[in-house]
């Protein structure tokens, strides 16, 4: 499948993509791709090695004459964020992703692509593949679970690694090279809130909030995109005035994608189901007013339902109370940087929400440039939560990158990128998880920087990659592995 990837340059990186678009990898379930990476490896002479956690390292030996080179890590991450559009059925676990070519970009058919991290992680088999290059002793470290947890790296095997330089191709703006990054945390929220019967007098509606861009979580938090659950709450809460009782909810399905649809079932009083139409039908052009063409495809539809089994929904007040704390949470950019201009500081996304049977589930991510912002954050959804009686936990958290401008391999990079491509790069902190900073805290002495092709709509359906940018990438990589090599 995606034979037509066989076709573009360089060569290399996209066979080797097309292997990683052929081989399921959301996260949790890299096994079958870690073990067809060990296979290739032999066949290539290369040694390989897993840690606990099942990191996977490969090791190709220097280029005769080269073993003096400090050692070179190159590092992505094999998982996938899972993001299919509704309607199109799609086995992550099973089933291929299906790729094609519109207007210099390659996309996938109604799923995230994948090239997040997909492109770095086959730049980095296709350095160890490439028999033409000149190079020092390299280790290849593919990380696990990158996209849920950071798992990978936060349990990485310390005393295991042996270069001095790592570079991260988990970057997704090409011409700009990233020295820092935000660290974060989940936030995660569980209560079982009281309900009451369905009454004799009460119907059932299901309100249905659909068509929203989504984006990643961090490098699209600051765009014009609607949050789902933030918006089909603010529905909810203008439905109390028909004393409206919230059933069932469910929106988004990870916590680092901004949601892009949200569902609710409420029950309310069947003398009041037309005056709730109106009010759903008022705020859905609102709501499209606002958003403009930021999210132009929302939609937002009110439609009865008949019960089905025991049907409980919340107890008005429960239902008043949680609809309340969700309106009140914080969602979206909180601060920017004072420091670095134009760059997010602090932020929270609402990712995950679900209501089932009382039983209420919240994961929010929190990111910030400063861990105590992180930790702040995370209070205040406690100290909001708990009015409810809600558990708050606070969990994965995993550290910035502090940036050094000042680092010689930055250096190395921006003449490179000056000679090759006739321009200074632009160097930038990144408001998102990139691995380094966990990577940076186990193995404080490596010289980090992180850089990639131009990838947009990551963690959504909508995900694509500019062809163009990752011939650019491949040169540039390529030069400053040799570059290292001959200039050590």
């Amino acid at each position: 499948m995606n034979e037509h990837l066989d076709a573009l340059t360089p060569t290399l990186v996209w066979q080797h993509f097309r292997t990683l678009c052929n081989t399921p990898r959301p996260s949790g379930h890299e096994a079958q791709l870690v073990e067809l990476l060990e296979a290739w490896a032999e066949t290539q002479g290369m040694t390989h090695d897993r840690d606990a956690f099942g990191n996977l390292r490969l090791c190709k030996s220097a280029t005769p004459g080269y073993e003096h080179v400090p050692g070179l890590i190159l590092q992505g991450h094999l998982d996938m964020v899972a993001q299919a559009n509704a309607g199109h059925a799609h086995d992550f676990q099973r089933d291929p992703i299906a790729t094609y070519i519109a207007d210099g970009w390659l996309h996938a058919e109604g799923t995230t692509l994948g090239a997040d991290n997909g492109l770095g992680v086959a730049a980095i088999l296709a350095l160890l593949e490439d028999p033409e290059l000149t190079h020092g002793p390299l280790e290849a470290l593919f990380t696990l679970e990158e996209e849920t947890s950071m798992g990978g790296a936060l349990h990485l095997a310390e005393n295991w690694l042996e270069g001095e330089r790592l570079l991260n191709l988990d970057s997704e703006d090409h011409g700009e090279v990233f020295i820092g990054c935000a660290g974060g945390a989940d936030v995660v929220v569980n209560a079982q809130l009281p309900s009451a019967a369905l009454r004799d007098d009460e119907c059932l509606l299901r309100l249905s909030l659909t068509g929203l861009k989504g984006g990643h979580s961090g490098l699209d938090i600051h765009q014009p995109l609607g949050n789902a659950n933030r918006l089909l709450v603010r529905v909810l809460r203008s439905l109390e005035d028909v004393d409206a009782r919230l059933l069932s909810y469910q929106g988004g399905t990870l916590r680092n994608a901004i949601p892009r649809e949200a569902f609710a079932d409420i029950a309310l009083p069947v003398d009041e189901q037309q005056e709730a139409l109106a009010i759903v039908n008022e705020l859905t052009q609102t709501l499209q007013r606002e958003l403009g063409s930021g999210d132009e495809g929302m939609r937002l539809i009110a439609e009865p339902i008949s019960p089905s089994g025991d049907v409980e929904p919340l107890t008005l007040d429960a239902s008043t109370m949680l609809v309340a704390a969700l309106h009140a949470a914080p969602c979206g950019v909180e601060r920017m940087s004072a420091d670095v201009p134009g760059v997010v500081e602090t932020s929270n996304n609402l990712g995950v929400v679900s209501l089932d049977k009382g039983r209420f589930h919240l994961c929010a991510l929190v990111r910030s440039l400063h861990d105590s912002a992180v930790v702040a954050m995370a209070d205040r959804f406690k100290a909001l939560f708990g009015l409810i009686g809600a558990r708050v936990n606070v969990e994965h958290g995993y550290p910035g990158w502090v940036p050094n401008p000042d680092g010689d391999l930055l250096k190395r990079f921006n003449a490179c990128h000056q000679s090759l491509l006739g321009k200074q790069p632009a160097v930038k902190v990144i408001h998102a998880g990139l691995e380094c900073g966990i990577l940076g805290s186990k193995y404080p002495h490596l010289d980090m920087l992180s850089f990639g092709p131009t990838i947009r709509g990551a963690h959504s359906p909508d995900e694509r990659v500019e062809l163009a940018t990752v011939d650019e990438f491949w040169g540039l990589l390529r030069a400053l592995v040799e570059d290292l090599a001959h200039n050590p």
